[in-house]
């Protein structure tokens, strides 16, 4: 009587090879949840409170709100969330008082922005070229937003929403952050004059609310400077964040820089490396790999920073909701208006905290 093997990979595979793996994780859940009086009693405690606050927090945004159906007088009628309003002003929340038929515009810079800094998160991307592209890219944005050689002109005053955001964002922080190495290295120079500048250039700042800061842009320069030499409340606001961005960058940067050990400078300069070299090559790559935590925290708080441009006026996120919350029309979902912007700060914020976390996992493996 002959008898018949399957093969391998036909082979039935034995329960405990998928279960006990499944069954071991389970047992380590379940201990974490239920292994102590104390961890019980927590997990039994936050079971309770979301049993109580889900189902209406559930309720109120997804099974009593109004969707899509842009009618005001539906909201007042609803129990629930105002989606209907969202939807109805998304182009008046994302892009502010820009005018309405060249709104285009506007969506395509955010669009440039987004994908750019999708790009530019690839170590492959990392080139001397990307810069190149960037500087390309923002005269283009400057040219869409801003119009002239065949688009409309639209003033500056006109912008807002996200691309004032992004734009602030992008520009403030990618200035700052070299003009910050070079306020970090002044600070630790052993010239006298150039450390005592940058001492005075970062403590002068870090001393400083941001709020006081655009109060000097926006309303002090225009005292001391004639109408003819003003920049616009735009490249005022943005210079003043970039100015502060590069003051606290300077102090991470700086505290990265004295976690190298003296060892590395010794060893650039046995190699015969010049300064500039040696902070290129050796010195800096370290420093700021080491800094990467307060690096992203910095900039991320920097991100959030932009909202406060709305107190000179510019249209920001913040201030293009205020905007729309002010129709008569509509019964004003300010909680709504502000989730949305609240969710589309946070998707910013928490995707450059991703990216930190990537470059601070790679670290250890480019050494």
């Amino acid at each position: 009587m002959k008898t018949i093997s399957l093969p391998l990979s036909e082979a039935p595979v034995p329960a405990q090879a998928w279960s006990a793996p499944l069954l071991a994780s389970l047992r380590r859940t379940v201990g974490l949840l239920f292994g102590s009086p104390l961890n019980a009693g927590l997990t039994l405690a936050f079971g309770a409170m979301l049993a109580v606050t889900v189902p209406p927090m559930l309720r109120w945004l997804v099974l009593d709100a109004v969707l899509f159906n842009p009618d005001p007088a539906a909201c007042r009628a609803a129990s629930g969330a105002c989606w209907s309003f969202i939807y109805a002003k998304s182009g008046q929340l994302l892009f502010g008082i820009y005018p309405v038929a060249e709104r285009w515009r506007p969506a395509l810079v955010c669009l440039m922005i987004l994908a750019l800094l999708g790009w530019s998160v690839r170590p492959a991307s990392w080139t001397p070229r990307l810069l190149g592209l960037w500087i390309g890219a923002l005269a283009l944005i400057a040219w869409l937003m801003g119009g002239g050689l065949g688009l409309e002109e639209v003033p500056t005053s006109a912008w807002g929403g996200l691309p004032v955001t992004l734009i602030l964002t992008v520009v403030a922080i990618g200035i700052a952050f070299p003009v910050g190495i070079l306020l970090a290295l002044g600070r630790r120079s052993t010239m006298p004059a150039v450390r005592i500048a940058a001492v005075i250039a970062i403590e002068s700042v870090r001393g400083l609310p941001l709020l006081s800061i655009l109060f000097v842009a926006s309303i002090m320069l225009p005292l001391f400077l004639p109408e003819a030499l003003l920049p616009d409340k735009f490249v005022r606001a943005l210079v003043a964040l970039t100015i502060f961005a590069a003051a606290y960058l300077a102090e991470v940067i700086r505290g990265g820089l004295q976690a190298i050990p003296k060892g590395q400078y010794e060893a650039a300069a046995a190699l015969g490396l010049p300064f500039w070299r040696t902070q290129y090559l050796v010195i800096l790559p370290q420093a700021i790999r080491v800094v990467i935590p307060a690096l992203a925290n910095t900039i991320i708080v920097m991100i959030k920073n932009t909202s406060l441009v709305l107190v000179v006026g510019l249209f920001d996120l913040i201030s293009s909701g205020k905007a729309a919350l002010a129709d008569p029309a509509w019964p004003s979902p300010a909680a709504e208006t502000f989730l949305f912007i609240g969710a589309i700060f946070f998707a910013l914020s928490f995707s450059f905290a991703r990216f930190a976390d990537f470059l601070e996992r790679r670290g250890p493996a480019a050494r």
